[in-house]
């Protein structure tokens, strides 16, 4: 077989730079469109308008997708914050229940207190239960001369006395604590009313 009949292979080079010269080589035009006649000209608009029908159902498509997303999304977010939120509230739970188990405690700390028994190594560890709950938000409320609230405080004796404008706790029994804004004992209290 000779060269001439041999329909072997070939290419041609479309480096723009020469490699051997590392000149820039002029680059062939491209050759210039073919007139269109009415019908391929017609047939191009059609096919346009088959492109643009496609590219805005893409968009739509897009659309909804990025819309499902945000939605996925935001559902997520609002999940987290609830978990977080549930969790916090288990929390408070777990911490509010542990402190009704020590109201006893607490109860009789305040009777030796108000006895004169509390000295010595018994009024430091008093002192260091009662700084823990404060801690943990433990508050007491309940005092005398208190406004009387039905929603913290609990009446069990009754009276009427000149010296009070409101309905008065006049003296507590027992004192109410809270945590967290969430009444964990009412106040036992006597109260006064004005004559």
């Amino acid at each position: 077989m000779t060269e001439s009949e041999d329909p072997g292979f070939s290419f041609e080079d479309k480096r723009r730079i020469d490699p051997e010269t590392f000149e820039v080589r002029e680059q062939p035009a491209a050759p210039a469109p073919a007139p269109q006649s009415d019908d391929d000209a017609f047939a191009g608009i059609v096919e346009g308008l088959v492109v643009e029908e496609e590219l805005a159902d893409v968009d739509t498509k897009v659309a909804e997708l990025t819309a499902d997303l945000q939605r996925v999304h935001a559902e997520y977010a609002n999940y987290r914050k609830r978990i977080e939120r549930d969790r916090e509230a288990n929390r408070d739970l777990a911490i509010g229940s542990s402190l009704v188990e020590l109201l006893p405690v607490l109860d009789d700390i305040g009777r030796a207190r108000d006895h004169g028994d509390l000295d010595g190594a018994f009024k430091s560890v008093a002192e260091a239960l009662e700084a823990v709950v404060a801690r943990q938000g433990l508050e007491r409320f309940g005092a005398a001369g208190d406004e009387f609230d039905p929603t913290v405080h609990e009446a069990i004796t009754h009276t009427h006395s000149p010296d009070v404008t409101v309905t008065t706790c006049v003296s507590v029994f027992q004192p109410g604590y809270r945590y967290k804004g969430r009444t964990l004992r009412p106040a036992i209290v006597a109260v006064a009313d004005p004559e």
